[in-house]
């Protein structure tokens, strides 16, 4: 990277060692210095300890969410593999930050609110170069599991953890559920997530609505959760294409034909905001929070959502 000169082992090495054509994209994806100041200020070691430089920690805090690492899985990653070393620009004569470390700074920088103006400053360039685009906001919603086990059932009602008290109850399906709620908004053309909001798993998709639609769209295309008179209402006086699912209401035993014509039309368009929770999951191994505090969930969150959008732009750059 260009905040430090090669060292002579690294300069002798073969460049293929260390190779990794995804990493490489996604470093080549955005110009990091922003990032890197927003960062500043952040320790992550011990008290008198030598800090690690802003850059390699906050693009190492990225790898962790790119590939569902601890913090120890980290630290051992850090050491092991020459690709992440490149990424993070930490020199082969260089230590690099242990487990502590790492959590300290990842907790400085979500009480900071580094990962959310980082996320910010993602998008402000990739928009830069005309990757967002405003025809659509595609809205959804998925549950994620709390850090903690489950809490038992007390006096009739759910009950809370006093040590994660950022999660709570809600029912889908059928099943119990206990964490938090994730609700994205993405683009209509490369799908990149353009606003995440963390909430507790019992507040529903549509009170979050009003938030996640940007007031730049064409369209705002969303399931039958999303419904909502008013909302509507809102969308046709500024001009917004409704593209969201009607559901049937009270009295009413199945939707008329055109509603239902229409929901599937609508469905086929705003699926493609599922591939959020779908590589959430299935790459990053995202399943659960990963911590009991909810600032730190957030920051995790847009941790994630800036993750998503670097590994899309640095898709489109490979093929």
């Amino acid at each position: 990277m260009s905040e430090r000169q090669l060292s002579l082992a690294e300069a002798l090495a073969d460049p293929r060692l260390g190779a990794n054509a995804r990493l490489e994209a996604i470093a080549k994806a955005i110009d990091w210095a922003p990032l890197e100041r927003l960062a500043e200020g952040v320790r992550g070691g011990a008290t008198g300890r030598r800090p690690y430089r802003p850059g390699p920690m906050i693009r190492a805090l990225y790898l962790q969410m790119l590939y569902g690492l601890s913090d120890p899985g980290l630290e051992e990653a850090l050491i092991d593999r020459l690709s992440f070393r490149r990424f993070c620009g930490f020199g082969l004569d260089e230590t690099t930050p242990d487990e502590t470390t790492i959590c300290r700074f990842r907790g400085a920088a979500a009480r900071k609110g580094v990962m959310q103006a980082c996320f910010e400053e993602v998008n402000r360039q990739l928009d830069a170069r005309g990757l967002i685009v405003r025809s659509g906001t595609l809205m959804d919603a998925t549950l994620l599991a709390a850090a903690s086990r489950k809490p038992g059932y007390g006096k009739g009602k759910a009950a809370r953890l006093e040590h994660e008290p950022g999660a709570s109850w809600t029912r889908k399906n059928g099943k119990s559920h206990f964490g938090y709620r994730v609700h994205v908004a993405t683009d209509d053309g490369f799908n990149l997530i353009r606003k995440i909001i963390l909430t507790p798993a019992h507040v529903a998709e549509s009170p979050v609505a009003e938030s996640l639609i940007l007031g730049d769209e064409k369209a705002v295309y969303a399931d039958k959760g999303y419904e909502n008179k008013k909302r509507r209402a809102r969308l046709k006086a500024r001009g917004v294409k409704d593209r969201i699912c009607h559901r049937s209401h009270k009295n009413q035993t199945q939707l008329p034909h055109w509603q239902t014509r229409r929901n599937k039309l609508i469905a086929k368009r705003r699926a493609l905001v599922e591939q959020v929770f779908g590589t959430s999951r299935r790459v990053f191994g995202y399943t659960r929070a990963r911590s009991t505090n909810f600032i730190i969930n957030l920051a995790d969150a847009f941790r994630l959502a800036t993750v998503f959008n670097l590994r899309r732009v640095a898709g489109l750059a490979m093929t």
